[in-house]
């Protein structure tokens, strides 16, 4: 005859030891974190009217690394502000790592996306350019208006995307040139729910 055995009661596990293991520690604690964070970024950024605060806001992916960013903001959906934020420090970063590629497949697209380029700004599409323009689109983010720069992210994503298309071969750049221009309707469609009060 087998002896009943007694109900265990849970063990309670730390959450550090939780987070050693990868599980979270709490996802709708880093939810509510992620968009938190993006609207204080934000507006912080929009009400210091300080070109000091603005330049360290653009730079905040060098300052605190991009891997703090996509901790913070990568998991979020793409038409929330987080996920709209964290495109647009990633493109900069994309384009500071690689900016004679991002001018060359911007160069490319150019004759493909002619009202998006008009948008974009890049004029000529060279490597100093293109890094210009991407600061400049963070730069809107908090001392312009926030729908413009992401309107301009998204037309330099259009036609950053067209050229990888016309100049690259291969199976990975047209999956790659596919995220792009799904990054780039994601930005756009994040433009007008900024400009409905809908951006969250």
């Amino acid at each position: 005859m087998t002896e009943s055995r007694r109900p265990r009661r849970p063990s309670y596990t730390d959450p550090v030891a939780l987070e050693a293991l990868g599980v979270p520690s709490d996802p709708i604690a880093e939810l509510h974190a992620a968009h938190e964070t993006a609207a204080v970024l934000l507006h912080t950024g929009r009400a210091a009217d300080d070109p000091a605060v603005t330049a360290r806001l653009v730079a905040l992916g060098d300052e605190v690394g991009l891997s703090t960013l996509a901790d913070l903001w990568a998991s979020r959906p793409a038409r929330t502000l987080p996920g709209a934020l964290w495109r647009l420090y990633l493109l900069r970063e994309w384009v500071g790592i690689d900016p004679d590629g991002a001018a060359r497949e911007y160069a490319a697209g150019v004759r493909f996306t002619e009202p998006n380029h008009a948008v974009a700004g890049v004029d000529p599409p060279g490597p100093d350019e293109v890094r210009r323009v991407a600061d400049e689109i963070l730069h809107g983010v908090f001392a312009g208006d926030f729908a413009i720069a992401l309107e301009r992210a998204a037309a330099f994503c259009h036609v950053v995307s067209s050229g990888r298309a016309d100049v690259s071969v291969g199976s990975r750049a047209v999956i790659q040139a596919g995220r792009l221009q799904t990054m780039a309707a994601d930005l756009a469609a994040s433009a007008a729910l900024w400009r409905a009060g809908q951006l969250e």
